[in-house]
């Protein structure tokens, strides 16, 4: 199991800001079969690293192989800055996308995961280094807009949605996601935008999205 608390560590952003982050890694030094950078909610509405959906996968992935990097948005908590409108937050998410690049193995693939105003600030980053991306409850409204650049990537995407969201319209995304290139939306029933109970259903996701890439935990490749 992770410990209760990994260290913390400042990632510098291309436009000199530090922000607070951390490294979860699988247990007993066990090689990462894939990384995931994870983007928290809206940081005017609360959000920060440790918010709920974002602190289950942290904490769960490590055990199903998948190093994990949560960080705090200029401005947030230990952050230097401010917020930044989304445009701002893409740097955030574009130098923890590097720095765990290059924490990874040869050949791992990389992650690039977001929940709420995190979705859309994740689907705006156009990375090489990036394998796929895992959308939890996109509300299309921040960051990267209605046509985030992911939309139009041909790398793996996945939308998770909430089938009882309160603050996104779930059949809109879905229906707009129906152009986006080689894009997934699986909508969890009774689900609400904050997916209170209903956690480990998106570890799960996450999960199968990595097995997706590399194939499942303990297959020989």
């Amino acid at each position: 199991m992770q410990p209760r608390e990994n260290p913390r560590f400042l990632l510098g952003t291309a436009d000199g800001e530090e922000l607070e982050a951390q490294l979860a890694r699988p247990p007993g030094g066990a090689a990462p079969r894939a990384g995931m950078v994870l983007c928290h909610p809206h940081p005017q509405f609360g959000g920060t690293m440790r918010s709920l959906v974002t602190s289950a996968l942290f904490s769960a992935l490590p055990t199903r192989g998948v190093t994990c990097l949560r960080f705090n948005y200029r401005g947030v908590e230990g952050s230097t800055g401010s917020y930044g409108g989304g445009a701002a937050e893409r740097l955030d998410a574009e130098a923890a996308v590097a720095h765990l690049a290059a924490d990874l193995p040869a050949g791992a693939p990389l992650v690039l995961t977001g929940w709420s105003f995190g979705a859309d600030v994740a689907l705006s980053v156009d990375d090489p280094r990036v394998a796929a991306w895992f959308a939890i409850a996109l509300p299309l409204r921040f960051g990267g807009g209605a046509h985030p650049v992911a939309s139009r990537d041909p790398r793996p995407k996945v939308l998770t949605m909430a089938g009882n969201d309160e603050l996104v319209d779930t059949p809109s995304v879905a229906a707009a996601a129906t152009a986006w290139s080689n894009t997934e939306v699986i909508v969890i029933p009774g689900a609400s935008h904050f997916f209170v109970g209903r956690t480990d259903d998106v570890v799960d996701r996450a999960a199968t999205l990595v097995d997706r890439l590399v194939g499942p935990a303990g297959a020989r490749r």
